[in-house]
């Protein structure tokens, strides 16, 4: 990655999860609704991961898959893919503050990977996007791709296309190190609950515990804060996030392991089906050729016990 390191503190996978095809983590993890354009990959990035092996050997598309007056023609004449991805994620999607171009992280590296297989180099630019603009960035062509723990649901399926799942996840519960008095989703009664605007936990706490005080933060590095400042008993996010934060934060600790799944997908421009079967077909490819699994292990793994987990089956959920 970049000068940013992560304790090796390693968790254990959730066998519950890894039987659906994956690691736990949860909904669409927010972040900064910032509309400019970050420069965000290629060259010294990829050696910086320790994947600069992977993107050597990356697939590049045949010719023939670049069919004439295509989204992937325009983004291959553009000479860059433009994709909405967070920059506060660990291990998802992290820029390096003493470095602004280095951005790395599951997310971000496969989204290198897609630019690869269209323009033969990693050559993307990130548009850092807050979770309720993620559709209209689709919808208007700022992006090409959107790629942010972006849950797949038919009423979103309703407004853009979904390429995947290329993960699956489920929502978590974090504390502080010092609180016993949570260990079960019953036990968020009462408490007041920090989630992520517009994430399944927004929806998720009511169901679970409708006597839980949920309060919004808009970034996840704000809710992570607002919980070690004690502004909240419990943070409900994202499980992977929530790894990430207890992994560099020893006074954050999970208490409750992932109770939701949420498929994680390719957000894509309505309506392009050519596309669509272009990304999807991309996906398999590098789940078949073990780059996916390089890829989670030099991110996620880093901080989650055991072998990298098996891809979910592409379009096996309702949306995708």
């Amino acid at each position: 990655m970049s000068d940013i390191r992560l304790p090796r503190r390693r968790f254990p996978l959730i066998t519950a999860v890894l039987a659906t095809a994956s690691v736990a983590v949860a909904g669409c993890g927010s972040s900064d609704s910032s509309s400019d354009a970050v420069p965000g990959g290629g060259g010294d990035d990829t050696a910086a991961s320790g994947l600069d092996a992977v993107y050597e050997d990356a697939p590049v598309a045949d010719d023939a898959a670049i069919l004439p007056d295509s989204t992937m023609a325009e983004i291959k004449e553009r000479g860059v893919l433009r994709v909405a991805a967070a920059l506060d994620a660990p291990l998802l999607s992290q820029q390096d503050p003493s470095n602004p171009e280095d951005v790395e992280g599951f997310d971000i590296d496969l989204a290198k990977m897609l630019a690869i297989y269209i323009l033969g180099e990693p050559n993307i630019e990130i548009v850092p996007p807050a979770s309720e603009t993620r559709e209209a960035l689709l919808q208007n062509g700022t992006v090409d791709a959107v790629f942010n723990t972006y849950t797949i649901t038919e009423e979103r399926a309703e407004q853009i296309d979904f390429a995947g799942p290329y993960f699956t996840s489920g929502l978590a519960i974090a504390t502080r190190a010092d609180n016993e008095d949570i260990d079960s989703v019953e036990d968020l009664n009462g408490k007041d609950v920090i989630v992520g605007a517009n994430t399944p936990a927004v929806t998720a706490v009511p169901e679970v515990a409708p006597d839980a005080e949920v309060t919004s933060f808009a970034t996840d590095p704000q809710a992570v804060q607002a919980l070690l400042q004690g502004r909240g008993d419990a943070y409900v996010q994202d499980y992977t996030l929530l790894l990430a934060a207890a992994a560099n934060n020893p006074d954050i600790k999970i208490a409750v392991q992932p109770f939701t799944e949420e498929p994680y997908g390719i957000g894509l421009p309505p309506e392009d089906a050519e596309y669509k079967e272009f990304v999807n077909d991309w996906l398999e490819q590098i789940q078949e050729d073990g780059s996916w699994a390089e890829i989670w292990e030099a991110t996620l793994g880093t901080v989650v016990e055991g072998d990298a987990p098996t891809p979910p089956e592409i379009g096996s959920v309702p949306g995708s």
